[in-house]
């Protein structure tokens, strides 16, 4: 068994054996979560100076790595074929950082220990294994297989509305799966293995256009497969319209739930794209790039002003996702060097920031048990180490310089605008929308005399802050590793950007190159 292989299936058999866990033993339960995903995270971390710097191509089997490739169900080609490149190798990293650090900050979790841990390793499976895959089929099924634990994680475990929020999360993410079912299947019957002759689910066939069928080279059936798995891809970044689930889901989930939510699963819909529509329909990337773009300047504006609307800190934090992911659409939109990179960097930090950004209002929540902005003030005052690592995190989602989203961002504008400058400039003004959400946020939370609950008049600062503790050495914990990426990237961002480059150069020279099959009817 190769490396990714272990850490794909490593938490599924940790699941396993939580499962033969005793009830009555809920530490075990939690150390054996712990344990497990420290070991995913140690071998992630062990590939990282194995991997090589340089691609040869996209829809080259050369240009994978660690790769691992047999027979699943010969009679219908369905392969067992996993590998990793520039594109995803950064998310697996982030996968298992996010998920290490998010199974200490479930440590309090008190209810259904063994079903809560249970299902978060099956939840980093499917994560990992949908990054991993070079096969549709299986591709699809650890997309599905991500569906189920975050629908129980969420509606059992989750707010008063969590019923609600993880049946909406459901239907909107089972459309998108039936899209993405029908277009595989297209792809499955109208693409030949060149060695066999058979039909295929092999991803790399399928980005070679001389194993197309002549059904498929029509401009027609290619715009349509191309919006059905946009829009299956959509639901999960998500892109205006789809977006509605997003904001519910996140406040009812748990902290932990949040952080994966936004750090990591909406990350599945752009790399869905890059991974599968830009290589295997290019020359309908190419026609339709402008509709990217301008979905994702819609994003970072529409985002960002519901964030500055919202009364509830998780709130404005979800809504500042939908903002964010916008920059990643509009980059990768750009087909420039300077704005894919900035993208999937993008993708990388946002992961980081928005994972500190729910911590941060997970601890705020166990102390004040409440999230209404209004109703905080002065806690410079009563939690100053709260405050030292929570200007990090909102001011990394501001985009200041220094730190890793200014990078980003940056390489986002620098590579979209030769290509749109008008979206561009729109979408510029994202920036001063955030500052003004994030600044205001941090006025009304931090900062004033004293805390504007009623239910603490009277108290003096003594007694507030035995309700209100500074935050503890495990929530620290959870924290610190973020801050120290999200600054070091910020001053020196080469090492997670020389892991992307080649491989993200070899896509965008492989679309623009395509031939087109629309310059006769568009």
């Amino acid at each position: 068994m190769g490396p990714l292989s272990l850490i794909t299936f490593l938490p599924a058999f940790g699941a396993a054996l939580i499962a033969l866990l005793p009830s009555n033993k809920p530490n075990a339960v939690r150390w054996t979560g712990v344990v497990t995903t420290l070991v995913v995270l140690i071998i992630a971390m062990a590939l990282f100076p194995q991997f090589s710097r340089t691609g040869v191509g996209i829809n080259d089997a050369n240009s994978f790595q660690f790769v691992e490739h047999g027979k699943w169900i010969p009679a219908f080609s369905i392969e067992y074929y996993i590998g990793v490149d520039g594109l995803s190798f950064p998310m697996v990293l982030l996968t298992a950082l996010l998920c290490f650090l998010c199974i200490i900050a479930s440590w309090n979790i008190k209810t259904g220990v063994k079903g809560y841990f249970a299902l978060f390793l099956l939840l980093e499976t499917g994560m990992m294994g949908a990054f991993v895959s070079l096969d549709f089929f299986l591709f699809y099924v650890f997309w599905e297989i991500m569906l189920l634990p975050m629908y129980f994680l969420i509606g059992i475990w989750g707010g008063p509305r969590r019923i609600y929020a993880a049946i909406k999360f459901f239907i909107y993410t089972l459309i998108g799966s039936v899209l993405m079912l029908l277009v595989m299947l297209a792809f499955y019957f109208n693409v030949k293995d060149p060695v066999t002759g058979g039909h295929t689910f092999n991803m790399l066939h399928m980005m070679n256009g001389a194993n197309h069928s002549p059904w498929l080279s029509l401009s027609n059936i290619r715009t349509l497969m191309w919006f059905g798995l946009y829009i299956g891809f959509a639901i999960k970044v998500p892109v205006f319209p789809f977006h509605t689930w997003l904001p519910d889901a996140h406040v009812e989930a748990p902290t932990a739930i949040s952080v994966i939510l936004a750090g990591i699963l909406l990350k599945m819909g752009t790399y869905g794209m890059l991974r599968i529509m830009y290589p295997i329909l290019p020359d309908a990337t190419m026609h339709w790039a402008w509709f990217l773009a301008l979905m994702g300047t819609i994003n970072i504006v529409y985002g960002a002003f519901c964030a500055m609307a919202q009364k509830d800190l998780k709130k404005l934090v979800a809504y500042s996702s939908i903002s964010h992911m916008g920059y990643v659409m509009l980059g990768m939109s750009a087909m420039t060097a300077a704005g894919i990179n900035g993208a999937v960097f993008q993708m990388f930090n946002h992961g980081c920031v928005t994972a500190m950004l729910f911590l941060l209002v997970g601890v705020i929540y166990d102390r004040a048990h409440h999230r209404e902005i209004a109703k905080f003030g002065g806690l410079a005052n009563i939690m100053p180490r709260y405050l030292g690592i929570s200007a990090v995190a909102f001011f990394g989602a501001l985009g200041l310089p220094g730190l890793s989203a200014f990078i980003s961002e940056a390489m986002v504008f620098l590579g979209s605008f030769p290509t749109w400058p008008v979206l561009t400039i729109i979408s510029l003004s994202g920036i001063i929308i955030g500052a003004g959400y994030i600044l205001w946020t941090i006025q009304r939370m931090f900062f004033g005399e004293k805390l504007r609950d009623p239910k603490y008049d009277g108290m003096t600062l003594e007694q507030i802050r035995k309700l209100l503790p500074e935050i503890n050495g495990r929530e620290l914990f959870t924290l610190i590793p973020l801050a120290v990426i999200v600054i070091y990237l910020g001053i020196w961002p080469h090492p997670v950007l020389n892991l992307m480059n080649a491989s993200l150069l070899h896509l965008i020279e492989f679309v623009k190159a395509s031939p087109s099959n629309f310059a006769g009817l568009f």
